[in-house]
């Protein structure tokens, strides 16, 4: 059984610079549904994970891997995933409002009916990405410019 709260400690050393300790490896580790707001998990290895309906919301996850990972129905309300890894990440239905995707990685990224209100998209890579019936009204997308609400 994995000792979730063991990793995030070690990941908070790693984070502080403390010598000999790694990144979070939590490739393909199942969190469904968990409770991970305000989170610290800044560069972690998430590819694969199964993290859908998990409380994200207010974490730092900026420069994350999460390639392929299963987020869908997640809540990243107010989350920093500023050039994170989802290529390929299933987010439908998720809650990305006010969170910070600039220069994140979303190619090949299931967005249906994903969430994205007043999101932070500037340099975003949307490329083969599924945005149907994705919320965007107050989007940034370029530095300056709002989608209309």
């Amino acid at each position: 059984m994995i000792d979730f709260k063991e990793i995030l400690e070690k990941h908070a050393l790693f984070l502080a610079g403390k010598k000999g300790v790694e990144c979070a490896d939590l490739r393909r580790v199942k969190l469904r549904n968990a409770d991970l707001r305000g989170a610290e998990l800044r560069g972690a290895d998430l590819r694969g994970a199964d993290l859908s309906e998990s409380d994200l919301s207010e974490a730092d996850l900026s420069e994350a891997d999460l390639s392929g990972a299963n987020l869908s129905e997640a809540d990243f309300s107010g989350a920093n995933l500023s050039g994170a890894k989802l290529s390929g990440a299933d987010l439908r239905d998720a809650n990305l409002s006010n969170a910070d995707l600039s220069y994140s990685n979303l190619s090949g990224a299931n967005l249906r009916c994903a969430d994205l209100l007043c999101a932070n998209l500037i340099g975003a890579n949307f490329i083969d990405a599924n945005l149907r019936d994705a919320y965007l009204s107050g989007a940034e997308i370029f530095e300056g410019w709002k989608l209309k609400k």
